[in-house]
């Protein structure tokens, strides 16, 4: 059953259009799609909610926390222990959350350990931070989206606007980079490009432009 696994890996910093994309593509392949950030932001809101810190002094609270925490997907709708937090973990307070508390080793070895027993069970499309570098190393399809932290903030801004929340560019602007400076500089799994994967700038590029791209390569290496 193994051999007819496809595991297609998608990583980039945060507002690169990576959901967008990795959901598209994985429609495109008939494939699952598991939202890993989404994961993270759950992790966050609820650490958030129980009020656990993020000193040293923490790590027994947040092994306890994550020892009775279950995530799921559902037909692309997110749960939390049971309960739908698809729009409540997509504001900047969670996403700066998700950020802060997947620095630790014992949130990040949970997540890490639910996706790949679900990667290696079926075929999937995955988006995260680290992805092709630390879950699936052995992923046959590699992708590292980006964008300028300009257009990932527009972007965000705007996602945020139409759901109904009121957002400041600046601040989504200073988030995006604060982010973008704890992903890339944290001592676990930092964010990265992986040596073998295919990076794509979104910057200029539509969702259909990217999407396609990302299928031409996998239609590529099928024929090869």
């Amino acid at each position: 059953m193994e051999d007819n696994i496809l595991r297609i890996a998608i990583d980039g910093p945060s507002g690169a259009g990576k959901s967008t994309i990795a959901k598209i593509v994985a429609e495109k392949m008939g494939v699952d799609y598991i939202d890993t950030g989404a994961m993270y932001r759950a992790i966050g809101l609820k650490m958030l909610t129980e009020g656990v810190g993020q000193d040293d002094g923490s790590e027994d609270a947040r092994k306890e926390v994550l020892d009775r925490t279950d995530i799921d997907f559902d037909g692309g709708i997110v749960t939390l222990d049971g309960k739908d937090v698809s729009g409540s973990i997509r504001t900047p307070e969670i996403s700066k959350a998700a950020s802060d508390y997947s620095r630790f080793p014992e949130v990040r070895e949970k997540l890490v350990a639910i996706q790949r027993e679900i990667g290696h069970r079926k075929s999937v499309v995955m988006d995260g931070r680290d992805i092709g570098t630390n879950v699936f190393t052995d992923a046959q399809y590699k992708f590292f989206l980006t964008a300028t932290p300009e257009e990932r903030a527009r972007r965000r801004v705007k996602e945020l606007i139409e759901k109904g929340q009121d957002v400041n560019y600046e601040d989504t602007l200073e988030d995006i980079k604060q982010r973008d400076y704890n992903d890339t500089h944290r001592k676990l799994n930092p964010l990265r490009k992986a040596d073998d994967a295919v990076e794509i700038d979104t910057t200029d590029m539509t969702i259909e432009e990217v999407a396609g791209a990302i299928l031409d390569v996998i239609a590529g290496r099928k024929k090869a």
